[in-house]
């Protein structure tokens, strides 16, 4: 049996204060049916339960003496069925009240100093902990038993090092915490241990994950559990955040990271209307808003949108293009089913983030359709369905028998191209001034090394940049830029962090061409190129980038008509936004002119 989360499905979230649980479920279910959504996510318990629970260690929402029935839920569920609509809980198991809070101690956070965290008098309770390796279960179990809810999300399952206010708590150091881990926990970042301590953290928090969701297939197969990666649907929050400086393609990142470790796992975008959690009154802009979900759907995600309180009550500026995409994968719902990656080339992604952000950029601007997957996953996939991967700085990698074009940047090492590492210049002094043949400057971290194969892109020594007078003595050097063997290609430098930071299009360049795999276009570097395979074909996704200004997304400048060619074989091609169908002609075809985005279907 084909269970529902995966067919293609649209949410969207009311995000519950108290005081909404006297809302008319009509006039919401009205609304998400002319949005496009078919599945509610709605508060249902945890901090408040939004249903006249019976556990005594629950806390009933006040607000639903409000209520004819005193039970928001249960309307709620009763009225979208009505209208085929699925209704998914939302759970916040993070914090108790004050009063469980003195009765539990030993639910709760427990701070290096001994200080509980309590914020706008909600006590943060720990995962290791009873509330929720025991209690959880049992909430679970009164609400499976008086409502057929169709799937669950647990919001805020962590260790709670930091709260709403972004204030650092350190680690917990709870009884459970003491008693489960192996040794002396650390106060927090920077003590000896933590690393370890992440580590634990991630464990407790993947076996609980399992638990919940071994549960949920026990008492109700049909109830997916939102959540991690581990999770039956993987969830990721699309969000602004004041402060946090922008990258454009996070979502499409996360997505794509996601796809490429299970590629037939449903992922779920949950896209937050407002800027940022202190400013929920206030709308995100909606150039910003529409790029969360363009790039979800274009990387195969499902869609959500996600509001403070009801449409009625935050009706913010965001909402109208939300809705108007949400209705595109509605209507489109044979091309987004079993959409999967489908590109050839892979970007891995590791610690160095502004490596592999130069190298994604690098990549996305010369039309190479790629997939990311982050480092710790590349032991969970079957690399032969690429011809290209790219390693931005990792270290040591592991690629087993893997025989297609490895790229690999920095102290990236692979058994595939030996070297013997000399010397590191890792800091801006230390690669000051220095040049490779052909003029190409070098920033960030350059590493001298030995090895066979062929070499090119030699260094030369440094020398004085000033006055004028004093600018030669550049003496050629045997250090290698770029070195060759097999199939196997590195960089034993920082080429895509030189990108990320300078913006020279030689770097770019020097690297794609080492990758291959372009897309032969003629559309400008502004337009990226998304490819997949669903029920309906080979998919090809062109997201217009042209809005992607500093801090913010601008309304993208239309850009084409413009040639694309297609894959051999292709003999028609359907563009869903523009309604048009493409003859195919040598192989190419006669892209129209492109706003937001345009998709492209071909058989």
């Amino acid at each position: 049996m084909r269970l529902w989360w995966h067919e293609p499905f649209r949410m969207f979230q009311t995000n519950l204060r108290e005081i909404d649980a006297g809302l008319d479920v009509d006039k919401v279910l009205d609304y998400l049916v002319e949005f496009g959504a078919n599945t509610w996510l709605l508060s249902v318990g945890g901090i408040l339960s939004n249903y006249p629970t019976d556990l005594d260690f629950q806390t009933r929402n006040p607000h639903l003496a409000k209520r004819p029935s005193g039970d928001l839920v249960g309307d709620a569920v009763k009225a979208a069925a009505q209208r085929g609509i699925r209704v998914m809980g939302r759970m916040d198991f993070s914090k108790i009240d004050h009063r469980r809070a003195e009765a539990h101690p030993d639910w709760c956070f427990v701070g290096p100093t001994g200080a509980h965290q309590v914020y706008n008098g909600l006590t943060s309770v720990c995962p290791s902990g009873d509330y929720y390796q025991v209690k959880l279960f049992e909430v679970l179990d009164e609400v499976l038993d008086r409502y057929p809810l169709d799937g669950f999300f647990c919001n805020w399952m962590s260790f709670n090092e930091v709260d709403y206010s972004r204030v650092y708590h350190g680690v917990c150091h709870c009884v459970s915490c003491q008693e489960r881990y192996d040794g002396q926990l650390p106060d927090g970042k920077g003590s000896p241990g933590y690393d370890a301590w992440q580590q634990f953290a991630k464990q407790v928090l993947a076996d609980l994950t399992a638990r919940i969701r071994q549960h949920l297939a026990d008492r109700r197969p049909e109830a997916p559990l939102v959540l991690g990666d581990r999770a039956d649907i993987v969830f990721h929050e699309a969000n602004n955040a004041v402060g946090r400086p922008l990258w454009h393609h996070r979502t499409s990142e996360s997505v794509s990271a996601a796809k490429t470790y299970r590629p037939t796992v449903p992922v779920l975008t949950n896209s937050v209307g407002f800027v940022d959690m202190p400013y929920r009154m206030a709308s995100e802009d909606p150039n910003h808003f529409a790029q969360y979900l363009v790039q979800a759907i274009a990387r195969g995600a499902n869609s959500s949108t996600y509001i403070m309180g009801t449409p009625d009550d935050n009706p913010y500026a965001c909402l109208p293009i939300a809705g108007e995409l949400t209705r595109f994968h509605r209507d489109h719902e044979d091309v987004y089913r079993d959409l999967v990656p489908a590109a050839r080339t892979l970007l891995v992604r590791g610690a160095n983030t502004r490596e592999f952000q130069g190298l994604y950029l690098s990549l996305l601007q010369r039309h190479v359709p790629f997939d990311v997957l982050p480092q710790d996953r590349l032991g969970d996939v079957d690399l032969s369905r690429y011809q290209a991967v790219v390693l931005p700085d990792l270290g040591p990698v592991d690629l087993g028998e893997y025989t297609g074009r490895i790229v690999a940047t920095g102290t990236t090492d692979v058994k595939q191209l030996p070297v013997r590492r000399l010397a590191r210049y890792d800091t801006e002094e230390a690669t000051r001034a220095l040049h490779l043949e052909g003029g190409v400057p070098v920033f960030g971290a350059f590493d001298v090394i030995e090895a066979s194969g062929q070499v090119a892109l030699r260094a030369f020594s440094r020398a004085p940049y000033g006055p004028p007078e004093k600018c030669y003595g550049h003496e050629q050097l045997e250090h290698p830029g770029l070195v060759k063997q097999g199939n196997a290609v590195l960089f034993p430098w920082t080429i895509g962090r030189a990108y990320r930071e300078v913006g020279l299009s030689v770097h770019r360049d020097l690297f794609v061409d080492q990758v291959g795999g372009a897309m032969e276009t003629d559309l400008p570097e502004q337009v990226e190129i998304v490819v997949g395979r669903s029920a309906a074909g080979f998919v090809v996704h062109l997201l217009n980038r042209s809005g992607d200004s500093d801090q913010r997304f601008a309304p993208p400048v239309p850009v084409g008509p413009g040639r694309l060619r297609v894959p051999d074989g292709v003999r028609e091609v359907e563009a869903l936004n523009a309604g048009e169908h493409l003859p195919v002609e040598d192989g190419w075809v006669q892209v129209p002119e492109i706003e937001l985005f345009e998709a492209l279907v071909c058989g």
